[in-house]
């Protein structure tokens, strides 16, 4: 078939194609112009068209109400051209105290209800804006915010509104796109503005800090939260399943019956339907004990009452009506919304940050403004200034010119003005040659000069710009924030694992290659000095353990890496192995970077403030910091100290800032300095020399001095001993040191260094994985110089790779016949 179109032409497509490429530009328009909100004001399109169009029409909270009829008419002919129904449906949700946690839109009349009841026609009722959703629009007459062009071009429209409180979160959110749908919840202005406050006083602060502020939502409803790992995951990863229960309580009534009074309902639950699906249940007799059923809400608040039967408990009737009702319902959080016109699912963390960046650029638009508005006044000023000086002059020019236009131009000749200079004198009042008029002028021009620098001065400092969006934040908090209504409760059907876990002594270990595991520390038995030792573990080929410490199930456990981050697990997260196994890859438990892995681990009982965790580098660097700074539960980890490329951690300890410290190096120097030598400093810092090396030397690890304690050092070939720490004077940090060991070929260089006390006991671990566990009285005390005893028989090219000190136990040593340990093969 031949097409023939006279003065155009035929443009062949695919079909298939063309419906894709329709049906995509259709769901973009849905997502951006119609159902999302933006991150920014947290309004949809028709939201926002809506407030603005009550702006213009001045229907502010002290205005009289306008019909609602024409508000729908002035914004669908103006800027919303979809339908009465869609717009007068989008301001009735904006006026409902039971959908919106705070309203931006004041209605009067029948707007619905709880009970799904549908708000009169748009001709009875009335509308104007609320007081808060004034701070919506504060400003936007000051160049504070795009506008863009309305649907047919004739009019410009707001592309967002100033938004002066975080909008998005205070009454969230819902909206199906095409292909995507969001479901934020609203919160409690109050928390979310400590929460923004938070943040730009500590950008780094983590979601984990910020939920210290925004507790989780807040339901214009009311009603509890069952528990917070729901609120947690949506803050986290952006949705999250909400528990939501009514609040109800049990009152008791004469002849010893109860009633169940039900105050408050889950958010967005129906409250008729509720009540029917109670009566149907009682009626299908699903549920036993309900004798009456009441609904005696009114204006005052809602109130259902359950009257139940003299043989009944009422808590099994409630229990049976939260699991059988909506009485407990469950919020699916999706925190989606749009970010420069894409749609993004966001964190807590992510929408505050939004926020504050395009309060940022409001706070500079509007400061721009005024310092332009600022500088064109004080321009007229300096022109009525020069009037005012050579008034005689201007008088006579005036006198004498024939018209305007001439008096302006030899003003211009003479005085050097600006024709707005001209033009503002020309217009200038008789009144205004007054002394007193005069002395108001030089006020103006001096105020303005002040304004205008300290205009200038914000914009020159973004800390000066944040500080101005806290100060407003804390002003609209003061002026508009309510109690929580939405109380966060225990999960009753969450129990916490910690309060499962025995709290037990355990021992953990970790290989080269980042292996991690815990047995019991009752599993080990021990023996003399010289003994052959017990099979620990079986590593992988050229694999070897090289961190083991004692310490109890609900310790935490700080991670050190090679980096100088540190991350925490509760002991009891460390998976118990058998054996003979390797053990968990710490990469399955921490969220380490490329190249990073696992240098020290440091077990704890808690953040002790009066407490430091002093660390030492193998390039001889200490740094003092206090414990406290470390408690996060960040999982990505937090800086523990900075380092050089070339440097690596040595060691980690736990003092009270008095306490003397002690260093070894792997060629056998060792320096004792006071720890006041080291000052304290934070987390991020790369500490102080602590003992100057010789070249090719590194520290091997390091100790804090107590009296009458021994310094035991331990070589690579199972040689050993303990000298009194007395034998090594306190010198100056930053010192070669004392000689703390003979190394010769027989006994190897220093590999492991441990303070001890009489009667503990050390274990020593070979990188063949043999392991052997000693008393301290067993190792011979010699002096420094001397090379130490065999502490442990080794096979060919094995070595000792670590040494620990064993926690102190209440466990007798079973001994053989002839007073021998027993040699037991003992799993790890």
């Amino acid at each position: 078939m031949e097409l023939n179109f006279e003065g155009g032409r035929v443009i062949e497509r695919d079909i298939e194609q063309e419906m894709k490429r329709s049906y995509l530009d259709y769901a973009m328009s849905v997502i951006v112009d119609r159902a999302l909100p933006d991150v920014r004001d947290g309004l949809k399109p028709v939201q926002r068209r809506i407030l603005y169009s009550m702006s213009e029409l001045n229907l502010a909270f002290n205005r009289p109400f306008k019909k609602s009829a024409r508000i729908v008419g002035e914004v669908m002919g103006k800027y919303h051209p979809h339908g009465d129904s869609a717009i007068y449906d989008a301001m009735v949700r904006m006026a409902q105290d039971f959908s919106y946690r705070d309203p931006l839109v004041e209605g009067h009349g029948n707007f619905g209800s709880m009970d799904g009841d549908p708000p009169a026609a748009m001709r009875y009722t009335e509308a104007r804006l609320s007081r808060l959703a004034m701070e919506m629009l504060r400003e936007i007459d000051q160049d504070t915010v795009d506008f863009g062009p309305n649907f047919d071009g004739s009019l410009e429209q707001p592309l967002s509104l100033p938004s002066r409180f975080p909008n998005l979160l205070v009454n969230g959110s819902e909206g199906i796109a095409v292909g995507m749908a969001t479901k934020i919840p609203p919160h409690n202005l109050g928390e979310v503005v400590d929460a923004l406050v938070y943040l730009v006083n500590n950008p780094q602060a983590t979601i984990e800090e910020l939920m210290a502020f925004v507790k989780g939502p807040d339901f214009p409803t009311g009603g509890i939260i069952l528990g917070t790992e729901g609120i947690k995951e949506a803050y986290t990863t952006g949705r999250g399943r909400i528990r939501v229960r009514a609040k109800a309580r049990i009152e008791p009534l004469s002849g010893n019956r109860h009633q169940i009074i039900i105050d408050e309902i889950p958010y967005q639950v129906n409250k008729a339907s509720l009540v029917e699906k109670i009566a149907a249940l009682v009626r299908d007799k699903k549920i036993e004990g309900i004798s009456a059923l009441r609904d005696e809400s009114d204006r005052n608040g809602l109130r259902i009452v359950i009257e139940i039967k003299r043989d009944a408990s009422p808590n099994v009737v409630l229990n049976c009506l939260y699991k059988q009702t909506p009485l407990e319902d469950t919020f699916g959080a999706i925190m989606l919304a749009l970010v420069d016109d894409e749609p993004k699912v966001l964190t807590l963390k992510q929408m505050l940050w939004h926020y504050l960046q395009y309060q940022k650029e409001v706070v500079t638009r509007r400061t721009r403004f005024q310092l332009r508005k600022a500088k064109e006044r004080l321009h007229i000023v300096e022109g009525l200034r020069i009037a005012l000086a050579n008034i005689d002059e201007v008088i006579a020019i005036i006198r004498q010119s024939q018209n305007d236009e001439m008096a302006k131009t030899q003003l211009i000749d003479k005085f050097s003005m600006t024709e707005t200079q001209a033009v503002a004198i020309l217009d200038m009042r008789l009144r205004r040659l007054t002394g007193l008029e005069q002395i108001k002028i030089e006020q103006e021009h001096q105020e303005l000069t002040d304004r205008i620098g300290n205009l200038e001065g914000i914009l020159a400092s973004e800390t000066r710009l944040f500080e101005i969006v806290k100060e407003e934040l804390l002003e609209i908090k003061a002026k508009y924030n309510t109690p929580r209504r939405t109380q966060i409760s225990f999960d009753p059907g969450a129990i916490d694992i910690e309060d499962l876990i025995t709290k037990e002594d355990i021992v953990v270990t970790m290989t080269h290659y980042g292996y991690v595991k815990r047995l019991p520390l009752t599993s080990y038995k021990s023996q003399r000095r010289g003994g052959r030792g017990i099979i620990a573990m079986n590593t992988r080929e050229e694999d070897f353990v090289e961190h083991l410490f004692t310490t109890t199930t609900h310790s935490y456990i700080l991670f050190f890496s090679n980096r100088g981050q540190v991350y925490r697990l509760k002991a009891y997260e460390i998976p118990e192995s058998g054996r003979t196994a390797r053990g968990t890859a710490i990469v399955n438990l921490l969220q380490l970077g490329p190249k990073e892995y696992i240098k020290t681990i440091f077990p704890i009982d808690d953040y002790d403030e009066d407490h430091y965790l002093v660390m030492i580098t193998k390039n001889g660097q200490v740094k003092k910091t206090a414990l406290s700074e470390y408690d996060s539960p960040r999982s990505a980890g937090l800086i523990g100290i900075n380092l050089r490329d070339d440097d690596e951690l040595a060691g980690v300890f736990l003092t009270d800032g008095k306490r003397e410290i002690i260093l070894v190096t792997h060629q056998g120097q060792a320096i004792r300095f006071p720890e006041e030598q080291v000052r304290h400093t934070g987390r991020a810092t790369a500490g102080v020399k602590g003992i100057d090396l010789r070249p090719g030397d590194y520290v091997v690890a390091g100790g804090i001095v107590f009296e009458d304690a021994d310094l035991l050092v331990v070589t690579e070939k199972g040689y050993g001993k303990r000298t009194l720490l007395k034998e090594y004077r306190a010198i100056s940090r930053g010192g070669k040191g004392v000689r703390t060991l003979n190394i010769i070929e027989k006994n190897g260089p220093i590999i492991g260094v441990q303070v001890v006390m009489e009667h503990q006991e050390v274990m020593m671990i070979t990188s063949e994985g043999i392991m052997i566990r000693m008393k301290v009285d067993d190792i011979p005390r010699q002096g420094r110089s001397t090379q130490g005893v065999r502490m442990m028989r080794l096979q060919d090219k094995d070595e000792i790779v670590a040494v620990a000190l064993v926690a102190e136990t209440d466990e007798e040593d079973e001994e053989d016949g002839d007073g021998s340990m027993r040699n037991e093969e003992i799993p790890f």
